[in-house]
């Protein structure tokens, strides 16, 4: 496999932690939230609330809770908590061009061997750095070749770990019989022990490089087997769901559903939105709408009449308040709708791996 040449170390000037000399400054923040609040202080309020967007409420609260409580922050320890800050930013930037050990080594270079340690050690749990790492790094005709002789509950496990697309052409790429019993076993998979997942690793150690070991590796499920089949080419996803219908209906059933979601009518063009709207219940697209996106709404009332669109607005006002399961159920009518006029051929839903259209 090709490796990443390493960047030149002096990208890293400044970022080394340095010698400093003795201060009367307080204590140095001891844990990551402290530093997380005087972190986001210094960047100012505009940066810091474009931040707080990408962020879980909870983790929102108790920044702010941090921030309130902050007391006062010489220029010593804001300059060492930027400088921090910067060193994971290159870890990450590292480990995306070639795995944690190209990081870990590209960082002993510039920051030696035990600052290198602690911020690798830091970074692990939380890009959770999936086994098979270097398997996403390869071409995906290459993988075929490469596990195509594998046990199919071995080859459903590296699959999970792939990117979907990047799974996908594996996937299409396996003999019929084959792609539905990898299917099978991708969709019922829950989880895997480490062990299993090392034992996997070292099977193909020989023909690529060694991967870290991964502690959590819960991973596969119905949602993983959607993700590829989407980014697969329409054959191979008919094979795939008439397997399963005649082996397991309830599965089928499950992975339809997520296949096409109420908001993925955005990829539809308008003549395929016209065609929706013609056949769905009026009352279940009232419904439905009251939980669709702004772009969403705007699409389907730019593919009405204003006098329908105008209707369907005040149906919409007049409903007042309605339960999620409700608009859910008619979110999900409406999906039905979509699949039976694929199915029938009245309208397209591009998916990954398809030829491109001609009119």
């Amino acid at each position: 496999m090709s490796t990443v040449p390493p960047p030149e170390v002096g990208s890293l000037e400044g970022v080394a932690t340095k010698p400093r000399s003795r201060s009367t400054t307080p204590p140095f923040p001891v844990t990551g939230r402290q530093k997380a609040a005087i972190f986001l202080v210094a960047l100012g309020s505009e940066l810091s609330a474009e931040v707080m967007k990408h962020l879980r409420e909870d983790e929102i609260e108790e920044l702010t809770y941090q921030i309130a409580n902050l007391q006062r922050v010489s220029t010593e320890q804001r300059d060492l908590i930027f400088r921090e800050a910067l060193q994971i930013l290159l870890a990450h930037h590292y480990v995306s061009q070639g795995g944690i050990t190209y990081a870990q080594e590209v960082l002993e270079r510039a920051l030696g061997p035990q600052r290198a340690q602690e911020i690798i050690a830091r970074l692990s749990a939380a890009l959770q750095v999936s086994p098979f790492d270097d398997l996403r790094r390869m071409d995906p005709l290459q993988l075929v070749s490469l596990i195509q002789n594998e046990h199919p509950q071995t080859i459903a496990l590296i699959l999970a770990y792939l990117r979907p697309h990047q799974a996908a052409v594996v996937l299409s790429s396996l003999p019929a019989e084959l792609q539905v019993d990898v299917a099978m076993r991708l969709a019922v998979m829950d989880r895997t022990t480490p062990e299993v997942v090392r034992e996997v690793e070292n099977a193909l150690a020989q023909k690529v490089a060694a991967l870290p070991a991964q502690e959590y590796t819960a991973v596969g499920g119905v949602k993983a087997l959607v993700d590829i089949i989407n980014n697969t080419d329409r054959g191979t996803e008919k094979t795939i769901l008439e397997a399963l219908e005649a082996q397991n209906p309830e599965l089928a059933q499950e992975v339809k559903k997520l296949m096409f979601v109420f908001e993925d009518l955005l990829n539809l063009d308008d003549r395929a939105i016209q065609q929706v709207l013609r056949a769905v219940d009026s009352k279940d697209l009232a419904l439905a709408m009251k939980g669709a996106s702004p772009e969403l709404r705007q699409k389907i009332f730019s593919n009405m009449s204003q006098r329908a669109a105008e209707m369907l607005k005040e149906d919409m006002e007049f409903m007042g308040p309605v339960r999620v399961r409700d608009v859910e159920e008619a979110q999900q009518r409406i999906v039905n709708v979509v699949r039976k006029l694929e199915e029938s051929g009245d309208i397209v839903i591009a998916r990954g791996g398809q030829e491109e259209l001609i009119a």
